[in-house]
C-alpha cells in the first residue's frame, strides 16, 4: 500500500494542558494526523505557520496579546486554504459566530472536548483540503518515530508498530544521550544557533559510526535528548565519540544513561537514569560527560546546619569563624548531589536574608547590603550550578567584612563588643550592672546611659534577652526540667523567670516547650 502525506495540525491555545491533551487524545498518525507544532497565542501561531506550514488549525477563541477570532481573520486573508478549527467555552457564542463569517470549518466547546469530537472535526477540516481529499480509509500513513518517542517520554503508553521500529533501530542495545544547555552561559546564544547544535551532533555521528543510530528527540527548553541504537560491542567507540564532541563544544555538557534492550522503556529511562542525571549536572558542571558510573557511591552526606551556634558566633561577632564554618557547611553540600536544586539555593537565600537582618539588629550600616539583597535573591535563582552559587556567596561574605571593617576598629565599638562578649560568657552569674561597670572601669551611672546610647537594648534588657535565648534552647532539647533551666541560666526566682520569659516569646515556658 502507497504511503501518504499526513495532514499538518497546528494547536494554539494559552492553556498548556489543554494542548497537552488535544496531542494525546487520539493517535495522530494512524488516524493520518501530525502535529507540527504549539503556540500560546495568535501572535505566535502566525510565526509558526511560514515554518510549518499546517493543513489545519485548532485554536482557542479567548487568549492574550492576540486572540481567536483575530488570527481566524488574519489567516484566512493570508493562506484561505488552511481549514480552521475553533475550540471555545459556553460564554463565548458570540466569538464564534464571528469567526464562523470568517470560514471557520468547525467549534469544539472545551467542557465537551474528546477524542470522538476532535477526530470528528479534524476529517471535516481534511475532508476541503483538495491535496488530502482522495485518501482512503485504507491507505497505509506515515510512521512518525518523533510522535512515538515523544509520546513514550511523556508517559503514555503506546501501540508500537515493531516493524517500523525495528527498521529505524536495528541493534540490541538502546542509551538515551542528555546535552545540557544550561552551563556556561550559552543561552545567549540565538535559538538557531542552538539548534545547529542538535544538527552538528547528528550529521556527525552518522558520518564516525557506521553501526549505530543516533536519533533526536525533542523533549525540553534547554535539553536536547537522543535515543542512542546500536551494537553492545560498539559502545565505548559511541562514549568516546561523544566525548570528543563535547569537548569540541565548550558551552555544553551531556549525560549519558546505561544501556538498555527494550525500545519501550524509553519512558522509563527518561524519567529515572537521564532526568537524574541531569539534574545531578548541577553538582558536577565540569564533568563533560556524567554517567552513573562517574557518580560517587554511597552518595555524600552533609551534616545539619547549627544556625543557633551560627547566630551566637555573628551575635558575638566572632565573624571569622562563623563565616569558615558556614563556607566549610556550603563545601560539604555542595558534594551532596542527591539535595533537589530548589532546597540547596534556598540555603544560600535564607543565609543572606538572617545575615542581613542579623547586622542590622547589630547597629551595622548594612544599607549596601540591603540594596544588593534581592540582586543576589535573582542570582542564587539563575545559578545553573553549585560553583556558580558558592562563588555567589563568597562575594556576600566580602560585601559583609567590609561593612564590618568599616566600623570595626572604632573604640566604642570595641568597647562595646567586649561588654557584649562578657555578658555572654557570664550571663548564668548573678550578674549586675555595677559589676559589669567594676570590671571594665566605668562609672556605674554613666555605663547605663553608654549602654543604652551603643546599643538597641539597655543592660537589663540585653542580659534577659541573652538568658531567655539559652532557656528556650534548652526547652528545644527537652531534657532539662522547666524548673531547673530558670537557676542554669541565671534567674534566682523562678516565677520572674516566667513573667520574663513569656514578655520576650509571648508565651510561658511550658506552652513554649509544648509548641
Amino acid at each position: 500500500m502507497a504511503s501518504v502525506e499526513l495532514c499538518r495540525t497546528l494547536i494554539v491555545d494559552d492553556e498548556l494542558l489543554i494542548r497537552q491533551g488535544i496531542k494525546h487524545y487520539i493517535d495522530w498518525e494512524q488516524e493520518g494526523f501530525v502535529i507540527v507544532g504549539e503556540a500560546s497565542n495568535g501572535q505566535e501561531a502566525l510565526e509558526l505557520i511560514e515554518l510549518t506550514k499546517p493543513h489545519i488549525i485548532i485554536v482557542d477563541i479567548v487568549m492574550p496579546i492576540m486572540d481567536g477570532e483575530e488570527l481566524t481573520r488574519m489567516v484566512k486573508k493570508r493562506y484561505p486554504d488552511i481549514q480552521i478549527i475553533i475550540l471555545s467555552s459556553f460564554g463565548e457564542f458570540d466569538y464564534v459566530r464571528s469567526t464562523f463569517q470568517s470560514g471557520v470549518v468547525d467549534y469544539i466547546l472545551k467542557p465537551k472536548l474528546d477524542a470522538q469530537s476532535l477526530l470528528g472535526a479534524l476529517k471535516t477540516a481534511a475532508s476541503r483540503i483538495p491535496s488530502l481529499r482522495n485518501r482512503d480509509n485504507n491507505t497505509e500513513v506515515q510512521f512518525s518515530i518523533e510522535q512515538t518517542l515523544e509520546k513514550l517520554i511523556a508517559g503514555y503508553e503506546v501501540q508500537l508498530d515493531t516493524k517500523a521500529i525495528s527498521k529505524i533501530f536495528p541493534y540490541s542495545h538502546f542509551w538515551l544521550l542528555g546535552l545540557d544547555l544550561k552551563i556556561k552561559g550559552h543561552l545567549k546564544k540565538p535559538p538557531e544557533a542552538l539548534s545547529l547544535i542538535k544538527e552538528k551532533l547528528t550529521h556527525a555521528f552518522a558520518k564516525s559510526i557506521k553501526q549505530a543510530v543516533c536519533y533526536p528527540v525533542t523533549v525540553k527548553e534547554n535539553v536536547y535528548v537522543f535515543l542512542i541504537n546500536g551494537k553492545n560491542d560498539d559502545f565505548l567507540e559511541i562514549r568516546n565519540f561523544i566525548e570528543r564532541f563535547l569537548a569540541a563544544n565548550l558551552e555544553i555538557g551531556g549525560v549519558l544513561t546505561e544501556a538498555f534492550l527494550d525500545f519501550s522503556k524509553v519512558g522509563q529511562m527518561y524519567k529515572h537514569c537521564l532526568s537524574k542525571l541531569l539534574h545531578y549536572r548541577f553538582y558536577f558542571p565540569n564533568q563533560r560527560l556524567l554517567c552513573k558510573q562517574n557518580l560517587p557511591v554511597p552518595p555524600p552526606t552533609c551534616d545539619h546546619f547549627n544556625l543557633d551556634w551560627f547566630t551566637a558566633e555573628l551575635k558575638r561577632e566572632h565573624f571569622d569563624a562563623a563565616f569558615q564554618y558556614l563556607q566549610e557547611h556550603v563545601k560539604a553540600l555542595s558534594s551532596c548531589y542527591m539535595t533537589e536544586v530548589y532546597e540547596y539555593k534556598a540555603f544560600f537565600g535564607n543565609i543572606i536574608f538572617n545575615i542581613t537582618i542579623l547586622l542590622s539588629n547589630m547597629d551595622y550600616d548594612v544599607k549596601e547590603l540591603e540594596d544588593s539583597k534581592y540582586s543576589y535573591f535573582k542570582a542564587i535563582d539563575e545559578a545553573n550550578s553549585a560553583q556558580e552559587l558558592m562563588a555567589i556567596l563568597e562575594q556576600y561574605i566580602n560585601e559583609v567584612s567590609l561593612a564590618i571593617f568599616s566600623v570595626k576598629n572604632q573604640p566604642d565599638n570595641l568597647n562595646m563588643k567586649r561588654m557584649m562578649e562578657y555578658i555572654i560568657d557570664h550571663y548564668a552569674e548573678p550578674l549586675t550592672l555595677t559589676e559589669l561597670a567594676k570590671h571594665f572601669h566605668f562609672n556605674p551611672s554613666y555605663l547605663s546611659s553608654y549602654f543604652s546610647t551603643h546599643n538597641k537594648q539597655g543592660f537589663s534588657e540585653y542580659l534577659n534577652t541573652i538568658r531567655i535565648e539559652e532557656a528556650a534552647k534548652l526547652l528545644r532539647q527537652g531534657k532539662t526540667p522547666i524548673s531547673e533551666i530558670s537557676s542554669i541560666v541565671g534567674y534566682s526566682d523562678h516565677s520572674y523567670f516566667c513573667k520574663v520569659f513569656k514578655k520576650i516569646t509571648g508565651m510561658s515556658p511550658s506552652q513554649y516547650r509544648r509548641k
